[in-house]
C-alpha cells in the first residue's frame, strides 16, 4: 500500500481539473436533456431524435477533453503512482457534497484508464467500489427543484390533486381537454386502487422532472395509501390538432418495466441528483437492477460501471463456466454464456464466410447504430466493453477452442500477475440480456403438439397458442423496427428472442439498413423457360436491393406458422407494404410506437384521435 498522505499540491490540482471536467460534462447533458421539453411542446420529433443520439457520444467526448488537458498542463502519465494514489484520494474529498458522486468516480476511473496502463487498475488508482454514499443527498440551492413532489388527495380530492400535479410542470402547449383527462386518470387509479378507505398517509409523489422519448412525454410518479403502493406513469402526447392529451394511465411493475424495457431508447430527463431518480424508481421496480436503471435515464456509462460490479460479485459467488450458447451458431459472432447469469457475451469473429460481405469495423458500426437509434421496444440494449480479464479455469475447453479457432485476435491468455494462475482477456465483446431464441421456443411449442391440429390435449392447446402469440409478436417486432425506419436484413427467427415480458425482439445486427436506403422490388417475371426452372437468381440484384415475397420460403415451412403468419402479416411478403413504409418516411413522418398496448389508451374511450 503507498502511502496516504495528501501533502502533494499537484496531486490536488490534478484531481481538481479532473473534477471540472466531469462538472462540464454533467452541465452539458442536463442542459441538452432540459431543451427536450421544449422541443416536445414544438413538436420537433426529429429535433428529438437528433438529440437522443448525439448526447451519448457526450460522455467518451468529455473524457476525452479531460485526458488531454491532463496531459497537456501536468504530464498526468508521467507521474508515479504515489502521487496517483493521492489523487484520487483528494478527488473523494472534494465528492463529499457533491450531488453526482458516483457518476464523478466513474469518469475518474475513465480518465485514469486512459492515462495509465491496465496492469496498474487496482482499487488503489481507481473506484472499484464506491467511495462516496448517494444515500440521502440533497440539494441546498434553493432554486433546484426536489426529486418528487408531494400531493395530497385526502385534503384537496384526488381529481384537484392529479390536476395540480399535471400543472406544476407548466407545460406551453396547452391540453385538449385537461379536465376530461383528469377525470380518466382518476376512475384508472380509483379501479386499479382497489382499497375504498383512505389512510392517513394517502398521497400522490411525482418526480419533478419529465420523462422524454421520441414523440412520448411521461410524467412518473407513485401512489400510497397504507400499506398499498404501486408506481404510475401517465403518457402524455400531441394530438392532431397540435394540443395535449394524456393517453393513458399505467400502473404497476409490468407496465413500468415495459416502458423501461432494455429494449428501448433512452429518456432524456433533467436531474440534478440521479442517484435519487434510480431510488425512486427501483421502489416502484423492485426487480430492475439499478444499472438498467441508469442506463434508461442516459447515463450509460455509469449503467457499465455497475454491471460490471455485478458481473465481478457473481463471478466470486458462483462455479459455473462459461459455455458456448446453445441454439444455432452464428456467422459472424461467436455467443457463449454462464448458465447461471442472465446475459450473453458476443465476440466478433476475426473472418467470415463467403455470403457475409463484411468487415469488423462495419459490425461495430451496427451496434453503435442501434445504440444510437429508437430502438422502439424491439431491439436489446448493448453494453460494449474492452479487455476484460476472467479466470481461465471459469471457462469450458471447448468455448476456449472455439475463441482460438474463430476469434484468436481477440482472446489473450497470459499469466499476468505471475503466480501461475492463467486468465483470459477479451479484447472487445458485447454483452446483452439472455433471450429464449424464437427458433428455440417454437421448436419446443411444436415438439409438445402445437403443429397438429388435430391434438386437442391440454399441452397442444397451449402449445398452439404459444405459436400464435410468437408469430403474432414476430410480426409486430418487425412492423415496428420498419416504423423506426430499420431493416433487420436478416429476418430469420433464430435472430429473434422472446423475453420475460413474452416480446418478442431483435438482437442480431450485422446487416441491418436503415428502410430509406432499401431498394424494394419485386421478383421479375422470368422471360424464358430456363429462368423459370432455374434453381440459380437469374436477375440482377443490386447491394441494397429487397425482395419481400421470397421472405416466405425461408419463414413458413412450417403449415402451422404459415397460417397465423398469412391471417396476420401477410403484408409483409408485400412490396407495397415495405415502399410505402419508405415514403412516409422519406416524407418526413416520425411513427408512433407505444410502450403499451392500444388496448389501454383512453382514445378508445372517448371521441378523440392523435395524430397519425
Amino acid at each position: 500500500m503507498f502511502p496516504t498522505r495528501l501533502d502533494s499540491p499537484l496531486a490536488y490540482d490534478i484531481a481538481k481539473a479532473m473534477l471540472d471536467g466531469f462538472n462540464r460534462h454533467y452541465l452539458l447533458f442536463r442542459k441538452e436533456s432540459a431543451r427536450a421539453k421544449h422541443r416536445f411542446e414544438t413538436s420537433d420529433w426529429h429535433g428529438q431524435q437528433r438529440a437522443q443520439r448525439e448526447r451519448i457520444e457526450f460522455y467518451a467526448l468529455r473524457v476525452k477533453e479531460a485526458t488531454k488537458r491532463l496531459e497537456r498542463e501536468f504530464k498526468a502519465s508521467e507521474q508515479p503512482m504515489e502521487v496517483w494514489q493521492q489523487i484520487k484520494l483528494h478527488y473523494i474529498g472534494l465528492l463529499v457534497d457533491h450531488h453526482q458522486p458516483e457518476l464523478a468516480e466513474t469518469f475518474f476511473n475513465s480518465v485514469t484508464t486512459k492515462i495509465l496502463h491496465r496492469s496498474y487498475f487496482q482499487n488503489d488508482f481507481i473506484f472499484v467500489r464506491p467511495a462516496v454514499s448517494t444515500e440521502y443527498i440533497e440539494s441546498s440551492d434553493p432554486h433546484d427543484a426536489p426529486t418528487y413532489h408531494a400531493y395530497y388527495p385526502g385534503t384537496a380530492g384526488l381529481h384537484n390533486s392529479l390536476r395540480q400535479l399535471v400543472e406544476d410542470y407548466a407545460f406551453r402547449t396547452p391540453f385538449d381537454d385537461l379536465e376530461r383527462d383528469i377525470a380518466w386518470v382518476a376512475q384508472a387509479m380509483h379501479a386499479r386502487q382497489g382499497e375504498t378507505t383512505l389512510r392517513a398517509n394517502f398521497q400522490i409523489q411525482a418526480l419533478s422532472g419529465l420523462f422524454f422519448r421520441n414523440k412520448g412525454c411521461y410524467i412518473i410518479g407513485k401512489l400510497i395509501n397504507g400499506f398499498n403502493a404501486f408506481g404510475f406513469a401517465l403518457p402524455v402526447l400531441h394530438n392532431k390538432a397540435g394540443k395535449l392529451i394524456i393517453d393513458t394511465a399505467l400502473f404497476g411493475e409490468d407496465d413500468l418495466l415495459m416502458l423501461f424495457s432494455f429494449a428501448r431508447a433512452y429518456f432524456m430527463v433533467d436531474m440534478e441528483i440521479p442517484s435519487a431518480y434510480v431510488q425512486f424508481l427501483r421502489s416502484m421496480m423492485p426487480r430492475k437492477p439499478s444499472n438498467e436503471i441508469y442506463n434508461a435515464l442516459g447515463l450509460a456509462k455509469q449503467g457499465k460501471t455497475l454491471f460490471y460490479r455485478d458481473l465481478l460479485h457473481h463471478q466470486r459467488h458462483s462455479t459455473d463456466k462459461f459455455r458456448i450458447a446453445p441454439g444455432i451458431k452464428g456467422m459472424v459472432m461467436l455467443v457463449f454464456d454462464q448458465p447461471s447469469y442472465p446475459y450473453v457475451f458476443k465476440i466478433i469473429k476475426d473472418y467470415f464466410p463467403p455470403q457475409k460481405d463484411t468487415t469488423r469495423e462495419q459490425v461495430k458500426a451496427k451496434y453503435q447504430l442501434v445504440k444510437q437509434h429508437d430502438r422502439v421496444g424491439r431491439m436489446a440494449d448493448t453494453l460494449e466493453y474492452s479487455d476484460v480479464g476472467f479466470p481461465h479455469d471459469r471457462f469450458e475447453d471447448d468455448l476456449i477452442a472455439e475463441l482460438q479457432k474463430f476469434a484468436p485476435s481477440q482472446i489473450e491468455i497470459s499469466d499476468r500477475d505471475g503466480d501461475g494462475t492463467l486468465e483470459v482477456v477479451l479484447k472487445h465483446v458485447y454483452i446483452e440480456r439472455r433471450m429464449i431464441p424464437l427458433n428455440i421456443y417454437l421448436q419446443e411449442a411444436f415438439d409438445a403438439g402445437g403443429a397438429r391440429a388435430d391434438d386437442t390435449s391440454p399441452a397442444a392447446r397451449r402449445a398452439r397458442e404459444q405459436i400464435t402469440r410468437a408469430v403474432i409478436e414476430y410480426g409486430n417486432a418487425i412492423k415496428d423496427l420498419v416504423a423506426a425506419n430499420i431493416f433487420p436484413g436478416d429476418m430469420l427467427w433464430k435472430n429473434f428472442g422472446i423475453t420475460r415480458s413474452s416480446k418478442v425482439v431483435f438482437y442480431d445486427y450485422d446487416e441491418i439498413e436503415y428502410i430509406t436506403d432499401c431498394n424494394f422490388r419485386r421478383v421479375p417475371e422470368p422471360r424464358t423457360e430456363e429462368e423459370e426452372m432455374s434453381s440459380e437468381i437469374w436477375y440482377a440484384v443490386g447491394p441494397h436491393d429487397v425482395f419481400p415475397e421470397t421472405f416466405a420460403p425461408f419463414l413458413l415451412g412450417n403449415p402451422a406458422v404459415r397460417e397465423v403468419f398469412m391471417q396476420h402479416h401477410a403484408d409483409l411478403l408485400d412490396v407495397e407494404f415495405w415502399q410505402s413504409c419508405k415514403d412516409r418516411i422519406a416524407a418526413g413522418h416520425v411513427h408512433d410506437v407505444f410502450p403499451y398496448e392500444r388496448s389501454k389508451r383512453f382514445v378508445h374511450q372517448y371521441r378523440g384521435t392523435l395524430a397519425a
